[in-house]
């Protein structure tokens, strides 16, 4: 499989601070890479460079074999982009957003109508062609956004943080919108600060944190590299969940983290899991639930990082005001 993109050492200022401080990252073509940061680390920066909004002050990127900064209207040729914020025109209409696009883009009025409708059309749109933009719902606007980015038939998508704001119904509709991209042969990099939507759709991950990659590979890598797995237990009565998280710290030696009727341990060895039952049933605890799995993308940007994902980035979302 060739690469999409490929970019070498990208560097980035903003009023004295570095967003991207020597970024290194291959997209694989037809598949998903996925760019996992908090606010502030240089997503979108890194996107705005690929996509020639901005001119890298260090580094190499070219995006289908194109250099971003010689010839950036080869790239542009190749590209789609959906930003954090849909950006259609609220007073028009889902045709006339996609029409005006079209049209931009050369097309005729015929296949400028025709290309809206059927992208309309796919993105479940149809219905409310005729309505303004402004009466559309949010998960509604970010497909119309996702349709006009796709007006000319890009063979590379970026998305920068796509479902920002989107109740999860939304959310899962516009994943399955993006698989199906994936499916007909179009190359996607997807940034979020969503580990989940990470998981569900990316097939590499690169992590950024203040400007600097600091690890990449597949979701289930990344989950290797953590090194622990889960141990988690739940309790049918609640009185005994003191016992059982007695008994479970006692045979890992490390301090359980409790939820509810719930709690959860990281291990490194999974042989503590038929002690762990064994002893349970000698204190004729009762569970609902016992289980042993790998990390979750969440445990491992903590473990990469020391902080959640969530959590802002100081500093850095200031150097990357232009905006990330």
């Amino acid at each position: 499989m060739t690469d999409a993109i490929r970019a070498e050492g990208l560097v980035k200022q903003f009023k004295g601070k570095r967003a991207l401080d020597g970024v290194d990252l291959t997209a694989r073509s037809g598949a998903v890479l996925g760019v996992l940061g908090p606010n502030g680390s240089g997503k979108t920066t890194t996107v705005r460079i690929l996509s020639t909004l901005l001119r890298p002050d260090g580094g190499h990127a070219e995006v289908g074999g194109f250099d971003v900064v010689k010839r950036p209207h080869d790239v542009r040729r190749l590209i789609g982009l959906t930003g954090q914020y849909a950006a259609v025109d609220a007073e028009l209409t889902g045709t006339e957003n996609l029409m005006l696009i079209a049209r931009l883009l050369g097309y005729g009025r015929g296949a400028a109508r025709t290309r809206s409708a059927e992208l309309l059309e796919r993105f479940g749109l149809t219905d409310a062609a005729g309505r303004p933009a402004k009466t559309y719902s949010g998960g509604m606007r970010r497909r119309l956004d996702l349709a006009a980015s796709l007006v000319g038939h890009p063979t590379l998508l970026y998305l920068d943080e796509p479902t920002t704001g989107l109740d999860p119904h939304s959310r899962n509709g516009l994943w399955d919108v993006v698989r199906g991209l994936v499916n007909d042969g179009v190359t996607v990099l997807l940034t979020t600060q969503y580990l989940e939507e990470a998981d569900q759709l990316a097939d590499d991950i690169v992590v950024l944190d203040h400007g600097k990659v600091i690890s990449r590979g597949t979701p289930e890598e990344l989950k290797n590299h953590a090194g622990k797995q889960v141990l988690e237990l739940r309790t049918v009565e609640p009185g005994q969940l003191d016992l059982a998280v007695r008994i479970v710290e006692a045979v890992t030696s490390s301090p359980v983290s409790r939820d509810g009727l719930g709690a959860s341990v990281g291990v490194t060895d999974a042989s503590v899991l038929p002690e762990v039952v064994r002893r349970l049933d000698e204190q004729e605890v009762t569970v609902a639930e016992l289980s042993l799995r790998k990390p979750s993308l969440d445990e491992v940007f903590l473990a990469l990082t020391g902080h959640t994902a969530d959590e802002e980035s100081t500093g850095e979302t200031v150097a990357e005001g232009a905006r990330t």
